[in-house]
């Protein structure tokens, strides 16, 4: 019999091996790309900021960000969109949501409607809904305070493609100037979906049987918590500790960070449904760094809550010496509840999946090689003070370490490289040490553009970023008596580009 189609298996060879050639190369180009992250999440080209619309579905993450595809700078926003089955290799797709009469899309976060209370399933399948701020410029240039407004769009091919509800908006504004960043999530208790919204300087929390009708329930936050500048990007949802479930708000904050600008705050309490009640008034931050903001949790994940924030800070986002894109993500963090001095607090250390890109854990030495992205775990014998270096042959560096006469961390970054882009980068940046423990646990994650210290098994977090000449390729540790550090591991990682990763700009 004939096939008028058909196709030599030979030639179905040749052309799969040339798509991988060219998909390699693109690589190739991308990861050799000054400054690009190489474990940690950016987009191919253009402008990111914060992570978006968050939802694990099966056994996929997606990832959605605010993206302006045209500039590197910031522009039109649109949802981007990359998936990944193990939080580390990431997927480049097609964008989501496109900018539209209505408006921008701006922050928000995505669910899994598991008992299709939206309707807009499909065959018995549960849809994913994405909940975004529609930012409308018109109205804004023309001086009014209720261009923003809340909407919904929905996918029945588990994000593939999505479809914006024709009913948009579900949630008009009354009047607000910043009315935003909508985080959902469903209340087994009321049998409800609830929005974490934030408003100006606090946030309104409202409720929904279907996530297009809402009604508002209550505020929280007007003098509570740091009021440096706005509050955006919220988040709540639970964690255990001792056999009990917390709530946990989560609100970012822009400026007013404890170093400057760009920072997340958090507090621990009680929710009803209607009213979060935090335990305490203190202003806690989950990320002490200059470079952590915006981040927020994935949906859909149990009880495991994995947070994921935008690497970068308002101060300077627009300024930073990248070429074809501008910003990357943190690494994904594992986040816990920890009770330390009678206080409730976020500890947070990078996602066990990261384990993917190691190639072999080695004993290191006082000093060392630098050779691409690299964890090291330093435990120390005592309160010593102590310091790490990471340095390229120019002489350019940063520094980072423990200081025991203030009992606090810090990042140095004043002779790091570029830095004449914004008055403010070059800085030293510092964090208090929270444990009591009579010695110090350190990781770091370094990459060739950041560095992320996770102090005491994540009790103190800072993220900074950095702009060398020349990569950074070599370590030392600076400590009055070597034998105060107990152990010492450097593991290196190989690049997220090494197994075929499509970085193609998708439109």
């Amino acid at each position: 019999m004939m096939f008028k189609n058909f196709i030599p298996l030979t030639l179905i060879a040749i052309l799969v091996a040339c798509t991988t050639a060219k998909q390699s190369a693109e690589n190739s180009k991308v990861a050799s790309e000054q400054h690009r992250p190489q474990i940690h999440f950016t987009p191919p080209s253009g402008w990111m900021n914060d992570p978006n619309g968050m939802v694990y579905s099966n056994g996929t993450y997606h990832l959605f960000y605010q993206h302006y595809p045209d500039s590197t700078v910031w522009g039109p926003m649109h949802w981007g969109h990359a998936t990944s089955t193990n939080l580390v290799e990431w997927q480049h797709k097609p964008i989501a949501l496109y900018p539209d009469s209505l408006g921008y899309i701006f922050s928000g976060s995505a669910v899994v409607d598991t008992r299709n209370t939206s309707g807009l399933g499909k065959n018995g399948k549960a849809p994913l809904v994405a909940i975004f701020t529609y930012h409308d410029t018109t109205g804004e240039r023309k001086g009014r305070n209720d261009f923003q407004s809340q909407a919904i769009a929905f996918s029945n091919d588990d994000g593939k493609t999505w479809t914006k509800y024709a009913g948009n908006p579900v949630l008009a504004n009354a009047g607000i100037r910043d009315f935003r960043d909508p985080k959902v999530g469903w209340n087994e208790a009321t049998k409800k979906w609830i929005m974490t919204l934030a408003v100006q300087d606090r946030v309104a929390f409202y409720s929904s049987p279907d996530l297009k009708n809402w009604t508002k329930e209550s505020e929280f936050g007007k003098e509570v918590g740091a009021h440096g500048g706005v509050w955006e990007c919220p988040d709540l949802f639970m964690l255990e500790h001792g056999g009990q479930q917390h709530w946990v708000l989560i609100v970012n904050l822009n400026p007013g960070g404890p170093n400057g600008g760009s920072a997340t705050q958090y507090f621990v309490g009680k929710f009803d449904g209607q009213h979060f009640t935090p335990y305490s008034n203190e202003t806690q931050w989950l990320d002490y760094g200059p470079d952590e903001y915006a981040g927020i949790t994935w949906s859909n994940t149990g009880k495991r809550k994995i947070f994921l924030g935008w690497m970068s800070n308002w101060q300077y986002a627009n300024l930073v010496p990248t070429k074809t894109w501008r910003s990357a993500t943190t690494v994904p963090r594992e986040l816990r509840l920890e009770q330390v001095g009678g206080k409730y607090r976020i500890a947070s250390l990078p996602v066990a999946e990261l384990q993917v890109l190691a190639i072999q854990t080695m004993q290191g030495q006082q000093q060392g090689v630098l050779n691409g992205p690299v964890r090291m775990n330093l435990t120390t014998q005592s309160l010593d003070a102590f310091s790490i270096t990471l340095k390229n042959k120019v002489g350019q560096k940063v520094v980072l370490g423990y200081d025991a006469a203030t009992n606090s961390f810090y990042m140095d970054r004043r002779a790091s490289g570029k830095i004449s882009f914004e008055p403010g980068f070059a800085a030293i940046h510092r964090a208090p040490r929270f444990s009591a423990t009579p010695n110090i646990k350190l990781t770091l994650i370094v990459d060739k553009a950041s560095v992320e210290l996770f102090a005491d098994d994540g009790l103190t977090v800072m993220t900074q970023i950095f702009f060398p000449d020349n990569d950074y390729e070599s370590y030392s540790i600076d400590v009055k008596d070597s034998s105060a550090i107990q152990s010492f591991q450097v593991t290196p990682y190989r690049s997220m580009y090494l197994q075929g990763q499509n970085h193609k700009a998708l439109k």
